[in-house]
Formats: C-alpha cells, sequence, structure tokens
C-alpha cells in the first residue's frame, strides 16, 4: 500500500508544480512530515538540502523521500510518479502552446502565472524556515541574507546555499 500511496501523492503533485519542485514544497512537507509522519521535519529539512546541494535536478527530494519511506523501491517510484505525469502534459500541450505563439491569450497565461509560481516558491521557503511550526529567526535570518544576496549580485546562487549551510551549521549547532 505505501508505494501506491507514494506513487498516486507523487503523480499528483507532479501536476501541480508549476514553476519546478520548490513551487509544490509547502505541500509536499505538510503531507509528508504532518500528515503520514513519514518523515520528522528535521529530516525532511535535511532531505532538501542534499536534494538542492546534489548535482542534477532539485526533484531529488522526492527520490530521498521514497527512499526514506520504502527503500529503493520507493526512490524509483516517487520518482517515477513526480517526473512522469508532467512530462507526458508536456509533451501533449508543447504543440498546442507553440501553435498559439502570439495570441492574447496566451501572453495572458504567461503574465498571470508568473506571481503564482513566485507566491508559491516563497511559501515553500517559509515551510522550510519553519520547520517545527515554530519561526526560528536564526533560519529566517539565513533566508533573508541569501535572498537580498541573490538580488544583489550576480553570483551563482550555489555560493549562497554553501554560505547559508555553512553559517547554519554554526548558529544551528
Amino acid at each position: 500500500m505505501t508505494l501506491l500511496e507514494i506513487a498516486l501523492y507523487f503523480m499528483v503533485l507532479s501536476l501541480f508544480s508549476v514553476g519546478g519542485l520548490p513551487s509544490v514544497m509547502p505541500e509536499m512537507q505538510r503531507y509528508v512530515v504532518e500528515v503520514k509522519n513519514w518523515m520528522s521535519p528535521a529530516e525532511f529539512m535535511q532531505a532538501f538540502a542534499v536534494g538542492q546541494a546534489a548535482p542534477g535536478p532539485n526533484m531529488l527530494i522526492t527520490t530521498l523521500v521514497g527512499w526514506h519511506v520504502a527503500g529503493l523501491a520507493g526512490a524509483l517510484v516517487a520518482l517515477a510518479a513526480m517526473c512522469g505525469p508532467a512530462a507526458v502534459l508536456a509533451w501533449f500541450v508543447t504543440d498546442l502552446w507553440d501553435r498559439f505563439k502570439d495570441s492574447p491569450w496566451r501572453r495572458a497565461i504567461q503574465r498571470a502565472i508568473a506571481p503564482i509560481v513566485v507566491a508559491m516558491i516563497l511559501s515553500g521557503g517559509v515551510v522550510l524556515a519553519t520547520p517545527d511550526s515554530t519561526p526560528d529567526w536564526r533560519l529566517w535570518l539565513i533566508a533573508a541574507a541569501t535572498a537580498a544576496g541573490i538580488l544583489a549580485t550576480k553570483l551563482n546562487p550555489l555560493w549562497f546555499l554553501a554560505a547559508g549551510g555553512v553559517i547554519g551549521g554554526f548558529l544551528l549547532s
């Protein structure tokens, strides 16, 4: 039953991940930590950090969640469920999207979806900065400094991720 739950949940999540995985991070955290108790808040945060730091796509966290819940089979099911539906939908929509590239409704959709994606990604940051539902000023400070640094400079965001990890190591230990 667990593999089926993993598959169904990540398939649905895949279809809502407009803007990438960070846009659905709050929902994933809610389900995995609060509803199913598959991971603790700290374990989820660690999986997110590993998923972001490791080379490759940022959806590695889905594989890590699957692995934590059901081993290798869970990892493979979670990854396939997260990638499959969105890929199939994108494949079907691409031709239609290209065909109407000059359409006013397409431009309207693109303008409307941008703030939605930004808000979904910011909500993921809020979830990660409050892992135990209790705000921790140190996590908020790291998140604010990282956001300010990314906006103020043209440095690769991975430098800020590394700096946040080092600072977090000192502040949170």
